[in-house]
């Protein structure tokens, strides 16, 4: 074989390759909005009926500890605890845990909730840095309160120090700058109670973005489409991942990742299994390492996944702390993914190693590789005359157009079921977000998932500086802290 004849082959193979790939991928998106609209339906006609204070008011109902561990979010840790308390459950603690904050994090605490240091016995069934301090609350209202003063140790850190100190049966971890939906533990708990096939290890819900929304008491008062467009376009991509990304694999039984945001876990596998790692991701490699101990020990389980709006996040709003969401993001991923690699295309494993698994491999992880090598290909071909610009540009408007239109599906699932932007011209403002998405979340989020991948290679295993800027309040209104401050 010649030289030219080797750069046809090279070009043949390349082209072959690069199309098959871009194929599937639609494919396998295409197939996941259709058993995600399938699944959808099936839970809200299940759930239509469903009386929720039969759980509220039953014995049988299962203990939950709210685990949220905090590092420098002295501007929204306040608002996230009240948040809490204004969930509809009875048999539950909140366990806070002050990672070593370096800001007035623990001090805002102390301060809204009168903190008193306490003797507590704690667990030590999985290892942790040295705790400081457990405090409670001396406020009648937050007597469930329990506040933990630990040296920084990262977020995987706080939450198992959390685990050891929970004595409930299940826990549910969120971030420190989360608003819970008041009947976020009910409705995640619902899975846990239903099932009697297959034990429930762990459930997740839909994560929506609260930038522009304004928050009273605790809760979100006003639902709003974010005003900032960085915020705007994440909003659709919230929307995509969750409502028609997760839902589908939860279906399918290949679901592996359950949001750091907020998830549901039974604490005893969670113990068994080891607790938190150490990691970039460890929300996701939690899921999968629980997945993999139960399927090891042989045990049938089941991850659930709750698609109704249960809590709202703070999401980066400039590109530099977007960017280092991003790419930390990535080398979570490719962590989780090569620690666990034993998983791929394994039937031990079930859909997880037979479906989630190859997805996230090829889907995630690599489709920003091979979509920055197919950009580079075409550059030289058309460079080199083996490439009309006709060619390009129908190409380009083809894939354009595929992404507005799985894009302006995911805006129609939320109109057709939750509807939760109300306000008039905020679908319109959506969808002139998703005619732009394409040209600027796209190629930004692509930029960083290359950085994470070369930071990767380079070692770097930093979590990184994530900056908040706090809720919008409504104006004039009173937080339950301080109506109860005005009472004492």
């Amino acid at each position: 074989m010649n030289y030219d004849e080797l750069i046809r082959f090279i070009s043949y193979f390349l082209d072959k390759v690069f199309i098959s790939y871009a194929f599937l991928l639609i494919f396998s998106y295409t197939g996941l909005s259709i058993v995600s609209g399938i699944a959808l339906n099936y839970y809200l006609k299940k759930n239509s009926f469903v009386d929720y204070s039969v759980i509220l008011d039953s014995p049988l109902a299962p203990s939950v500890s709210v685990l949220v561990p905090a590092f420098n979010e002295a501007k929204t840790i306040v608002d996230n605890v009240e948040s809490i308390y204004t969930i509809h459950y009875n048999n539950f603690d909140v366990i806070v845990v002050n990672d070593g904050s370096s800001d007035d994090t623990f001090e805002e605490l102390q301060k809204a909730f009168k903190l008193e240091r306490v003797n507590f016995a704690i667990n030590h069934e999985i290892e942790t840095k040295e705790v400081r301090g457990v405090y409670k609350s001396q406020l009648e209202t937050y007597s469930n309160l329990i506040v933990v003063d630990k040296e920084n140790g990262g977020k995987a850190d706080s939450l198992n120090v959390a685990i050891n100190v929970s004595d409930k049966d299940l826990f549910m971890a969120i971030d420190a700058d989360s608003i819970l939906e008041p009947d976020a533990v009910l409705k995640l708990v619902k899975p846990f109670l239903e099932r009697t096939d297959r034990r429930v290890i762990a459930a997740g819900g839909v994560v929506r973005i609260a930038n522009s929304c304004v928050i009273e008491n605790g809760r979100i008062a006003e639902v709003c489409v974010p005003k900032n467009l960085l915020a705007r376009m994440q909003v659709l991509e919230y929307t995509r991942s969750f409502l028609m990304g997760r839902m589908a694999w939860a279906k399918l039984d290949g679901l592996i990742i359950i949001s750091g945001a907020m998830g549901m876990f039974d604490r005893d596998v969670v113990v068994q299994s080891g607790g938190y790692a150490h990691t970039i991701g460890e929300d996701m490699e939690l899921v999968v390492r629980i997945r993999r101990y139960m399927s090891e020990q042989r045990e049938k389980y089941k991850i659930e996944y709750v698609p109704d709006p249960l809590c709202w996040t703070e999401a980066p709003s400039d590109v530099s702390t977007f960017g280092r969401q991003r790419s930390r993001w990535t080398r979570g991923t490719i962590e989780t993914l090569t620690d666990h690699s034993k998983i791929f295309f394994s039937p031990r494993y079930g859909a997880m190693g037979m479906l989630g698994y190859p997805f996230w491999f090829l889907f995630e992880w690599l489709a920003p590789l091979i979509e920055v090598l197919g950009i580079i290909y075409a550059i030289i071909l058309y460079f080199t005359g083996n490439l009309s610009l006709n060619f390009i540009l129908i190409t380009f408007l083809f894939v354009y157009t595929f992404a507005l239109f799985f894009t302006t599906w995911a805006i129609l699932y939320e109109e057709l079921t939750f509807h939760r932007y109300e306000k008039k011209g905020d679908v319109f403002r959506l969808w002139i977000a998703a005619l732009l998405e394409p040209f600027i979340l796209h190629p930004i989020s692509l930029f960083f998932s290359i950085k994470g991948n070369i930071q990767y290679a380079r070692g770097n295993r930093n979590w990184g500086k994530m900056e908040r800027k706090g809720f919008k309040h409504k104006q004039g209104s009173k937080s339950k802290l301080q109506l109860l401050a005005n009472k004492k």
